[in-house]
């Protein structure tokens, strides 16, 4: 999925999407839930006050399950 089309879906500038990528920019309440929502996942997984780890980290974490 590209910058483009998930702000299409979520009503913001592509800009956006590449600041909240970056940890450049925290999303509002509203920004953040309508993100949830678009991916099907609770809103609790858009927040968090622990950084998320890597997506390499996290898929190898799921391998050793």
């Amino acid at each position: 999925m590209s910058r483009r089309q998930l702000a299409d879906a979520v009503g913001v500038n592509p800009q956006t999407i590449g600041y909240l990528e970056r940890g450049d920019y925290k999303p509002s309440l509203e920004l953040g839930m309508k993100i949830a929502a678009y991916f099907g996942v609770p809103v609790d997984l858009v927040f968090s006050l622990t950084p998320f780890p890597s997506l390499p980290d996290a898929l190898r974490l799921a391998g050793d399950a």
